[in-house]
């Protein structure tokens, strides 16, 4: 997988994060790797160019003592068949879900299974394909 979760990120916000990984990694922010911090459970998303990337940045921040000082970890985030979709509103149908995220523009691939969440306003999409959630 290109994607690294970071978790325990409290202490920074968005652009600090990048430089923070710049310095680990080596790597350019937004050329090489973007990051979607996650507030609500104190993480971030890390995404390479190159799995290669991320599988060198897990083993750098293992050893660097800014990581560690901040007591931030590192993993590799694994690969899924299915993502939560949040915000749906209740007025939208299971087909229209369906085509949005078999629509290769918006990055998605051919759906298996769609569950609604009517009470969480939310949806739990299963790919046929991992590569069809990013």
């Amino acid at each position: 997988s290109p994607s690294v979760a970071l978790e325990n990120v409290q202490h920074f916000n968005a652009k600090c994060l990048c430089m923070l990984l710049e310095n680990v990694s080596g790597l350019i922010a937004h050329d090489d790797f973007r990051v979607e911090m996650i507030p609500e459970i104190n993480a971030a998303v890390a995404t390479f160019t190159e799995s290669t990337d991320a599988e060198e940045f897990v083993k750098k921040c293992a050893e660097n003592k800014r990581i560690k000082k901040f007591k931030i970890t590192a993993r590799l985030l694994e690969v899924t068949h299915s993502i939560k979709a949040e915000n749906i509103p209740a007025s939208v149908s299971m087909d229209y879900i369906t085509v949005y995220f078999e629509s290769t523009r918006n990055g998605g691939g051919p759906v298996s299974d769609i569950q609604l969440l009517p009470e969480e306003h939310s949806a739990i999409i299963t790919f046929c394909d991992p590569k069809g959630n990013a």
